[in-house]
């Protein structure tokens, strides 16, 4: 297995798909980093040269990819926090912050639903009766 920034590159498959393995570089990305190594996107992970994959590692080098990546996206969202900006408190509070609606919707965002209603005579007695007895 080849071993590209961090990250295992399967052998049996193409060079192209098997950079979208890496975080942050998707089929545009991928191309571009082939296109500016000079390696050919229908090549199998395992059938490229080392010269090629000497020069593949110098291309990916330059991008901002994997854990830099995940650390400055990190950085960016603590900053929004720190300095109180609309999109950093609704970072903290965990809901959308670009805008979508929440009543109806952001199910994701905010998380499984927490019902909060009225309890019923009958079911509100129950409960207190239970509490009591442990």
């Amino acid at each position: 297995m080849a071993r590209l920034a961090g990250i295992d590159l399967p052998d049996n498959q193409r060079i192209d798909y098997s950079l979208t393995l890496l975080y942050g570089v998707g089929w545009a990305l991928s191309k571009a980093i082939l296109n500016k190594a000079d390696v050919n996107p229908a090549t199998k992970t395992r059938d490229l040269t080392e010269e090629e994959f000497s020069k593949l590692t110098k291309t990916v080098e330059g991008y901002t990819i994997e854990g830099d990546l995940r650390r400055s996206i990190r950085q960016e969202i603590q900053r929004l926090k720190d300095i109180s900006s609309y999109r950093g408190v609704r970072h903290n509070r965990g809901l959308p912050s670009r805008g979508q609606r929440t009543r109806s919707n952001a199910r994701t965002k905010r998380g499984k639903r927490k019902t909060v209603g009225a309890f019923k005579k009958e079911a509100l007695s129950k409960q207190t009766q239970t509490a009591a007895k442990k």
